[in-house]
Protein backbone atom coordinates (compact mmCIF):
# COMPACT_ATOMS: atom_id res chain seq x y z
CA UNK A 1 0.00 0.00 0.00
CA UNK A 2 1.26 3.34 -0.86
CA UNK A 3 0.96 6.60 1.13
CA UNK A 4 1.31 10.31 1.12
CA UNK A 5 2.79 12.61 3.47
CA UNK A 6 0.10 15.28 1.99
CA UNK A 7 -3.77 14.75 2.83
CA UNK A 8 -5.88 16.77 0.70
CA UNK A 9 -9.57 17.76 1.41
CA UNK A 10 -12.61 19.67 -0.36
CA UNK A 11 -14.26 21.88 1.71
CA UNK A 12 -17.83 23.00 1.52
CA UNK A 13 -18.40 26.22 -0.72
CA UNK A 14 -21.43 27.65 -0.04
CA UNK A 15 -22.94 29.89 -3.65
CA UNK A 16 -23.56 32.50 -1.40
CA UNK A 17 -19.85 32.59 0.08
CA UNK A 18 -18.81 36.60 -1.05
CA UNK A 19 -15.23 35.29 -0.96
CA UNK A 20 -13.00 33.69 -3.65
CA UNK A 21 -13.49 29.55 -2.48
CA UNK A 22 -11.22 27.46 -1.72
CA UNK A 23 -11.84 24.64 -3.09
CA UNK A 24 -8.88 21.83 -2.37
CA UNK A 25 -7.40 21.84 1.16
CA UNK A 26 -3.97 19.71 2.09
CA UNK A 27 -2.27 19.35 5.60
CA UNK A 28 0.85 17.38 6.34
CA UNK A 29 0.61 13.71 8.51
CA UNK A 30 3.78 13.08 9.76
CA UNK A 31 5.79 9.33 8.83
CA UNK A 32 5.17 7.46 12.15
CA UNK A 33 2.00 6.97 10.96
CA UNK A 34 2.41 4.81 8.63
CA UNK A 35 5.43 2.27 10.80
CA UNK A 36 3.34 -0.28 12.17
CA UNK A 37 5.89 -0.23 14.97
CA UNK A 38 9.75 1.41 15.26
CA UNK A 39 12.33 -1.40 14.00
CA UNK A 40 15.01 -2.30 16.44
CA UNK A 41 18.54 -0.64 15.27
CA UNK A 42 16.90 2.02 13.52
CA UNK A 43 19.40 5.33 12.41
CA UNK A 44 20.11 8.00 14.62
CA UNK A 45 21.47 11.51 13.69
CA UNK A 46 24.90 11.70 14.44
CA UNK A 47 24.99 14.61 17.16
CA UNK A 48 22.64 15.70 19.44
CA UNK A 49 22.61 18.92 17.62
CA UNK A 50 21.35 17.68 14.82
CA UNK A 51 18.86 15.34 16.35
CA UNK A 52 17.83 19.05 18.40
CA UNK A 53 17.47 20.81 15.34
CA UNK A 54 14.55 18.31 13.30
CA UNK A 55 13.16 17.36 16.74
CA UNK A 56 13.67 13.67 16.22
CA UNK A 57 16.39 11.74 17.29
CA UNK A 58 15.39 8.85 13.98
CA UNK A 59 15.97 10.82 10.13
CA UNK A 60 13.55 8.17 9.17
CA UNK A 61 10.84 10.10 11.28
CA UNK A 62 11.34 13.17 10.68
CA UNK A 63 9.16 14.98 8.04
CA UNK A 64 10.02 19.11 6.73
CA UNK A 65 6.75 21.19 7.53
CA UNK A 66 5.46 22.55 4.81
CA UNK A 67 5.64 26.49 5.48
CA UNK A 68 3.08 27.52 2.20
CA UNK A 69 -0.13 27.01 4.09
CA UNK A 70 -2.54 24.43 3.73
CA UNK A 71 -3.69 25.88 -0.05
CA UNK A 72 -2.75 23.79 -2.87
Amino acid sequence: MSHTNKKYWYPYVSPYDPCKPITVKSYPTPPQLYMGFQPPNLAQFETPKQALFHGTLWPALYSKYDKRGDET
